[in-house]
């Protein structure tokens, strides 16, 4: 999912006290289901464009041919991700809310603890084609395992390194860093005249749990046990934290400022040439979107520790995406699933994706010829090989809040030339296991 929801995911600590009680949304005549007409639905849409507006000039031509096709009108709110998990909750609870809408595919397994999404059964998967459409890795986040799915999986993202060629070949580096040994290395020949070698978002909870969970599966750790409990504070999770942090608080690759980084000031540093990488989740449509020519950068595989990116500790992105939810209670669920069935259609999946610079999570429309660029390569093979899917506990959302929020309290500590010491970066992730909900 974008990295640019983490305010909305502060609201999340109320999501679990809702597990057995809440009822979903989709019956409201106040702004949110269909119940005034069974041909019509209400759609939120996640904002995956530069902008509101962009999102509707890609979206609304779109839902246009569905209503030609099926005489089902869509009501489209495209909603910032700042407030959706917000207005999701608050529509669960309240059952006041949309027929379809888009989450986060890291939200997938903690909004199904709250009952109110559909479950993706045999015969729902089989009325928009079949589950074996989708690819093995967009699935696996999309719910608990062992439950139906909670969604369908949308659109795919990958993290991938992103670097400027340009200051690469100025500072005389011919080829972008394997591992971090590496970009360290090649970082301290970028940060200079007042450049750095490459951006963080040090105040995006979202941006910062992204990458804490894959430095701590680099070192061996997840940051649950098998039985889904909190395990937050072994070694391999506080070596994994402390290499992320220490490449502002050791290495000195990355400027202090960056610890009160927002949403999508990385981005912007790396698309005016301030920064000569990026590590960010396809990011091509932002950047041409900032002004970027496709020219001026090159995309890498984000480093891993040693050898070649894979499974285990060679894991190096998450499997980042959009997924696609109806809520129980609508009150037009046969049009609700004939909408999700067009959406993930091949023809609308290589519309979508190519608008977004996304990879199809549909096995048809990913083969498509228009995706086999060698950006889209990247992306398509740490999805395949190299990327893991967040945590699906019920308590996903709460870990994301609380270790990325402890990220950002390590940079603010960086940035001030406050030691980030191995015992400091215990006591910020003890801090946050401590804020987990109890059994």
């Amino acid at each position: 999912m974008r990295t640019s929801r983490a305010a909305a995911v502060a609201a999340v600590t109320m999501s679990l006290a809702l597990a057995a009680t809440a009822c979903g949304g989709g019956s409201s005549t106040d702004g949110g289901g269909s119940n005034d007409s069974p041909k019509t639905l209400t759609y939120w849409a996640s904002n995956q464009g530069a902008s509101i507006e962009v999102d509707k000039k890609v979206l609304q031509p779109e839902l246009d041919k569905f209503e030609k096709q099926t005489g089902i009108e869509v009501k489209l709110e495209v909603v910032p991700w700042s407030d959706l998990l917000n207005r999701i909750l608050t529509a669960t609870t309240s059952g006041q809310g949309p027929d379809v809408l888009n989450i986060g595919n890291t939200w997938s397994a903690s909004l199904q603890a709250t009952g109110a999404l559909l479950p993706w059964d045999e015969k729902n998967f089989t009325a928009i084609g079949g589950k074996d459409r989708f690819v093995d890795s967009a699935l696996g986040s999309t719910g608990a395992e062992g439950q139906d799915p909670a969604a369908v999986p949308l659109y795919s993202m990958a993290y991938a390194l992103y670097y400027n060629k340009k200051m690469f070949a100025d500072a005389g580096i011919s080829k972008p860093p394997a591992t971090w040994e590496e970009l360290v290395a090649d970082g301290k020949k970028l940060s200079k005249d007042g450049k750095w070698a490459l951006g963080v978002e040090g105040s995006n909870p979202s941006e910062n749990i992204h990458h804490a969970v894959v430095f701590a599966k680099q070192h061996g750790a997840d940051f649950f046990t098998a039985d889904g409990k909190p395990d937050f504070t072994s070694d391999e999770a506080v070596e994994g934290v402390k290499q992320f942090v220490d490449l502002m608080a050791k290495d000195k690759i990355i400027a202090p400022g960056n610890a009160e980084y927002a949403q999508n000031q990385s981005v912007s540093d790396f698309a005016k040439g301030k920064t000569a990488m990026l590590l960010w989740q396809s990011a091509s449509a932002n950047l041409k979107s900032q002004g970027m020519s496709e020219d001026a950068y090159g995309i890498a595989p984000v480093p891993v520790q040693s050898g070649a990116p894979g499974a285990d500790t060679g894991v190096n992105s998450m499997v980042m995406g959009i997924n696609m939810a109806v809520f129980k209670n609508t009150d037009n669920i046969d049009g609700a699933k004939q909408f999700v069935k067009f959406m993930t259609s091949d023809a609308e999946q290589k519309i979508l994706n190519t608008a977004y610079s996304t990879i199809p999570p549909v096995s048809g429309a990913q083969s498509d010829a228009s995706f086999n660029t060698p950006a889209n390569a990247v992306l398509k093979d740490t999805l395949a090989k190299s990327a893991v899917a967040a945590p699906q506990v019920a308590d996903e959302s709460q870990f994301e809040t609380a270790v990325g929020t402890a990220v950002k309290e390590l940079w603010a500590d960086a940035a001030a030339g406050r030691p980030v010491t191995t015992d400091s970066v215990k006591a910020a992730l003890e801090k946050a296991q401590q804020q987990m909900p109890t059994k």
